[in-house]
This record gives C-alpha cells, sequence and structure tokens, in this order.
C-alpha cells in the first residue's frame, strides 16, 4: 500500500463501465454473436480476424455499445465522488476498452461531461486495450508526474493488473470481494467509500 493518504492525490484515472456507471454489458451473449471462443480477449481476438470480419464484427460491437452508452447509468456514489475531486481541481482522466466516443456519451448520460477534459478520454483506439499499462504511462507522461503519483480505479482484475504493470496506485470498487489482492491498494464496495476516504468527515 502507498505512503501518502488518498485524500492527497490530485491525480486519478477511471475505468467506465462498471466503475462510473452500473456494469451492464453482457459479455458472454457479445461473444456469442461475435463467435469469440470462451477464455479469448474480446478485442485481441478480433485483431486477429481478416479484415473484412473483422471490421464487420467491429462495427456491430460499436453499435451495440452506442446503446447501451446511450442508457447508461451513474454506480452508487460516482458523480458525487468525481464532482469532489473535480472540485479540487485534481486531473481527471478515462481509460476504457470501450471506445473514445461511446465514452463520451456515457459521460454526458451520468452527467459528468465536463468533468473530463477531451484529451483525457481514452478508448481502445487510442490506447492498448488494458491489461496492457500503455494508456496510464500516457497519463503520467503528459500530466508530467511520476506513475505512483497517479491512482487507477477500477472494477476488474484487469484494471487492476493495469495499474500495477504502470505502477500506480490501485484501488477497487463495485465488487464485493477482492479477486486478485496481489495487484489492489485499495478495496472500496462503491464509490461512495472511496469518497469518504478521499473526503473525510467535517472537510
Amino acid at each position: 500500500m502507498t505512503s501518502y493518504p488518498l485524500q492527497h492525490r490530485h491525480h486519478w484515472v477511471f475505468d467506465m463501465d462498471g466503475t462510473l456507471t452500473v456494469g451492464v454489458h453482457d459479455f458472454p451473449a457479445i461473444r456469442r454473436e461475435l463467435e469469440i471462443p470462451e477464455g479469448a480477449d474480446l478485442l485481441h481476438h478480433l485483431e486477429t480476424l481478416p479484415t473484412a470480419e473483422r471490421d464487420a464484427k467491429h462495427a456491430w460491437l460499436l453499435e451495440h455499445e452506442r446503446t447501451l452508452a446511450l442508457a447508461a447509468t451513474a454506480a452508487s456514489g460516482a458523480v458525487e465522488l468525481i464532482l469532489a475531486l473535480a472540485q479540487r481541481g485534481c486531473r481527471l482522466g478515462i481509460l476504457t476498452r470501450n471506445a473514445k466516443e461511446l465514452a463520451h456519451i456515457t459521460l454526458e448520460a451520468i452527467g459528468l461531461a465536463d468533468c473530463f477534459a477531451h484529451a483525457d478520454v481514452l478508448g481502445r483506439d487510442e490506447a492498448p486495450p488494458k491489461p496492457h499499462p500503455g494508456g496510464l504511462q500516457h497519463f503520467a507522461s503528459r500530466w508530467a508526474r511520476a506513475p505512483d503519483e497517479l491512482v487507477m480505479v477500477g472494477d476488474s482484475p484487469m484494471d487492476m493488473a493495469c495499474g500495477r504493470a504502470a505502477g500506480t496506485t490501485t484501488v477497487l470498487v463495485n465488487v464485493p470481494e477482492n479477486p486478485c489482492p496481489e495487484a489492489v491498494d485499495w478495496h472500496f464496495p462503491d464509490c461512495h467509500a472511496l469518497l469518504s476516504t478521499v473526503t473525510p468527515a467535517g472537510r
């Protein structure tokens, strides 16, 4: 665990789906629709396909995810957390395996679009998909900060592996049990609990 408290951190990167929003992706159904073998990484598998098939399946995935983005709802405490961090002047980023344009649609849908600079939202075409650390390394360079000054917040082992590989602090939210304690610095049941740590009582 890191040596100084989360309330002193000013550079935060968030996963989107399942972290700032209620997770609604039915990945088994998506795999069936796109004929992706169980256990294969969805995005990596698509890149191995012939060009025409790859492009057609990417187009289906984009439209499917667009429908989900338009109907997105905020996860418990997510809006309050982001607004509190923004009010403190923190730098805020999004690192998602979704498309950048859909991340912006999602942020609009949950009322947080004004909290993230357009350039600080990275999708699957702007950075190597997680768990590759490239997206977090980009933020560290862009914000001129050492990796360990950044906090990666997510809801999955993939998010935590990304943060650990990049050398950032890792915060797991929205899952009752920690499936990867070796990669997690902090674990909270939801964003409300994280907010209570970031903004202590009386502040």
